[in-house]
């Protein structure tokens, strides 16, 4: 195996990457294996779907699973070996029936079918050891030798975006939203890097697409949740527990939470969130379940000891599994694209999680009450922004700051907390995803009434962040890169290299990213987005602060 995709990524060696037979992440060869080889699989797919679509002869049925697909190699979404070989089975039968689809239109308008190569072509080997072989040739790496690593590493920054995007569509997908748009551009990107191209300036162009198709995406995901929850309101959540049976939800699946809300209604069962699904209080059709009671815990990375004193199950919905330990995996479920060998895996009938609620104990005393505030969705800041904008033209306001992205546990990520508490006092903190874990809890106060620390949601409403900023850039009548703003950064996995590149492909300037730079970055290439974006790089968090005000 290589891998070098998420910020886990090993570099303790001459190059950054994780090999030999365990990723820094938990999955074994195998499995970083059999993902790179559905990849490859799915840039077939993609070759026949893009030229079936512009025939009018789209498989939407085909794109769905692409997203699927792709969401299961993300960093921390699921780890078992004999759901991808069964992934590679179907990859292969789509693949065929897309090709078929794209043959006879072609031929329906007198048309000589393509004869494609590459990923195209993929055979299945009928067992495991032969699949192991094939992906041996297509890994992220196949043709260093003569492509070189910055090509390489821009292939990498297109896929792994791409990968991020198929995640956030595929939650969009799941709640109804479709966009033929956005298959015909997902089929589009990864056929283009399923012929191995090798222009370093037409790369870096293709990255920026990703990020505007990501924009697409996350503009789709936001009318999916507002529309099946309601607009998130600014909501205090309890931090503790409370007397009761309790089960445990985390990731980021709204759907599966209100799917287990609604199947527990009535029964006595608490359900508490968890990570990212923490901002699922701020939605109302969600808040209107008594029994939602509270969040548990922190961040993914602490999950393993909270998990283990969580006295119910849990249920994972999307990224940010690890390894379960045995204290907890007989009580541990997942769900969509989530796997874990030797874990159950359920599909929206939650019965067996609610039976391991009433068996458990659950929380025998309720503690003191503890809260943070959530919701401060797009709309809930927008309702408020001529306060907001007042409160800047007064001097009230003095800065903005968007302090969000994905915790993890590797050293540097302090600096998040330390920025955030010394952001002055006449500055705002906006912030989302579970980063916010560093200093949600610390009391910021408010400026006239406006809270310091507003959170916005989760990654996946990182439209919302955008939209806040468009808006603000509107109404003193200048580009975003002039408003009194500035961010700053933690990237884990692949949804947050989707969401770099929307910011880059929107021209935001002098984003401040850390705690280290991705690993197929190599130093030539990361020269260049510097250079070319703006892009800065986290150093010592209160000199951090000062130079944006400087900035100012």
């Amino acid at each position: 195996m290589f891998c070098f995709q998420c910020e886990q990524t090993d570099r303790t060696g001459s190059s950054p990457g994780c090999s030999g037979t365990r990723g820094n992440c938990g999955k074994t060869q195998p499995t970083a294996d059999l993902q790179d080889l559905l990849v490859h699989a799915v840039k077939g797919i993609a070759q026949y779907a893009s030229r079936a679509r512009a025939l009018g002869a789209a498989d939407d049925d085909a794109a769905r699973f692409v997203l699927f697909a792709m969401f299961t190699t993300l960093t921390n979404v699921n780890f078992t070996p004999t759901r991808f070989v069964a992934l590679l089975r179907e990859a292969k039968a789509v693949r065929d029936r897309v090709r078929d689809r794209y043959e006879e239109a072609a031929r329906a308008r007198g048309q000589q079918p393509e004869t494609l190569t590459g990923p195209a072509t993929w055979k299945a080997q009928p067992d495991l050891d032969g699949l192991l072989r094939q992906a041996a040739e297509v890994g992220v790496r196949s043709g260093l030798d003569v492509v070189g690593a910055d090509v390489v590493g821009l292939r990498a920054l297109c896929l792994y975006g791409m990968k991020g995007v198929c995640a956030y569509a595929h939650h969009a997908t799941v709640l109804g939203l479709r966009d033929q748009k956005v298959y015909a551009e997902v089929e589009d990107i990864l056929s283009f890097l399923a012929d191995d191209p090798t222009d370093p300036d037409e790369l870096l162009s293709r990255a920026t697409r990703v990020g505007m198709l990501n924009l697409d995406v996350m503009r789709l995901l936001d009318a999916a949740n507002t529309g099946s929850y309601g607009s998130p309101e600014p909501t205090a959540v309890r931090t503790t527990p409370v007397v009761g049976k309790a089960i445990l939800v985390s990731g980021h699946d709204l759907k599966d939470l209100a799917v287990l809300l609604e199947q527990t209604a009535g029964t006595g069962i608490n359900v508490y969130t968890h990570g990212e699904m923490l901002p699922a209080h701020a939605y109302p059709a969600l808040r209107a379940h008594p029994h939602l009671v509270g969040n548990y815990g922190g961040a993914w990375h602490e999950q393993q000891h909270e998990f283990a004193r969580f006295p119910g199950p849990i249920l994972m919905t999307s990224n940010c599994i690890i390894e379960p330990h045995l204290s907890y995996r007989h009580r541990i479920f997942t769900t969509g694209p989530v796997g874990w060998a030797g874990v159950r895996h359920l599909t929206e009938d939650f019965e067996p999680v609610i039976q391991a609620a009433k068996a458990m104990p659950g929380f025998t005393t309720t503690e003191p009450e503890k809260v943070v505030t959530v919701g401060f969705a797009r709309d809930a800041v927008l309702s408020v922004v001529d306060r907001i904008v007042e409160a800047v033209r007064s001097g009230a306001v003095r800065h903005f700051f968007l302090v969000g992205g994905c915790d993890g546990p590797t050293p540097g990520r302090d600096y998040y907390g330390e920025f955030a508490e010394n952001v002055p006092q006449d500055s705002l903190v906006l912030t989302l995803g579970c980063a916010k874990y560093r200093f949600n809890h610390k009391d910021f106060g408010d400026i006239g009434g406006i809270p310091r620390l507003l959170d916005l949601g989760q990654c996946n409403d990182t439209y919302s962040a955008i939209t806040i900023a468009l808006r603000l850039a509107e109404e003193f009548g200048c580009g975003v890169n002039e408003l009194p703003m500035t961010l700053v950064l933690s990237w884990m996995e692949q949804k947050a290299i989707a969401v770099l590149l929307t910011l880059l492909a929107l021209g935001i300037r002098n984003i401040h990213l850390g705690p280290e730079l991705p690993g197929f970055l190599t130093p030539s290439l990361a020269a260049r987005i510097v250079d070319q974006f703006g892009l800065r790089t986290t150093g010592e968090a209160t000199t951090d602060v000062a130079r944006a005000l400087e900035r100012q």
